[in-house]
């Protein structure tokens, strides 16, 4: 029987990134869909770090399983870092990507070529029942776009290029993304954790 993993999101594309970002392991993947009675989390920490632990223990001490707590989103220089840690809700809470997105090219209009650079950051935590194991964390750099471009992904993708390819994430889909990504990278080293904890709880 498979032990399980929750993942402290909501958020169904996050879900279907990490879920195939851990593909292989011998985990059952849940989320917060599956414990519709989880306690509410508030995302009230300064750095993504402290956000991430705080949604793997919350969720860990309710259901008492293995739970994967994750925190991402954008910094731009130009922009102070932000939007940071408001990445989700940068227009205002309960607003679409689009209009993330929409805030953002308006807040950099004044800006052009490298003063456009920008990172999406990553941190992943992981507990248990029994209380905090790890946090990694994961980084990509490179640049905010004019224009929206590309289908994939989600969030910022439309307009994070990649200076290698000179194309957005939404543009270079999955098979690119998920082997250069800022969560790729975080989950990388996750992985190693999970195997860890594989081996020592049978």
């Amino acid at each position: 029987m498979r032990k399980e993993l929750v993942v402290a999101t909501k958020n169904a594309k996050k879900l279907t990134e990490i879920r195939q970002l851990l593909k292989g392991l011998n985990f059952k993947i849940t989320s917060l869909a599956d414990y519709p009675d989880a306690p509410r989390i508030i995302e009230n920490g300064e750095t993504f770090k402290e956000n991430a632990v705080k949604k793997a223990l919350t969720i860990s001490r309710y259901t008492h399983k293995l739970t994967l707590g994750e925190d991402s989103g954008l910094c731009v220089d130009a922009l102070g870092g932000k939007p940071g840690i408001y990445s989700s809700r940068f227009a205002g809470k309960h607003k679409s990507d689009l209009q993330n997105n929409r805030k953002l090219l308006a807040m950099l209009s004044p800006f052009k070529g490298l003063q456009r650079k920008a990172g999406y950051v990553c941190a992943v935590a992981l507990a248990d029942g029994k209380g905090f194991l790890k946090v990694f964390e994961g980084r990509c750099s490179g640049y905010i776009g004019h224009k929206f471009k590309g289908r994939y992904g989600f969030g910022y993708d439309p307009l994070f290029i990649i200076p290698r390819y000179q194309k957005t994430f939404a543009q270079l889909g999955p098979s690119v993304k998920h082997r250069i990504s800022h969560r790729f990278r975080a989950l990388k080293k996750a992985r190693h954790a999970l195997v860890t904890y594989l081996r020592k709880n049978p």
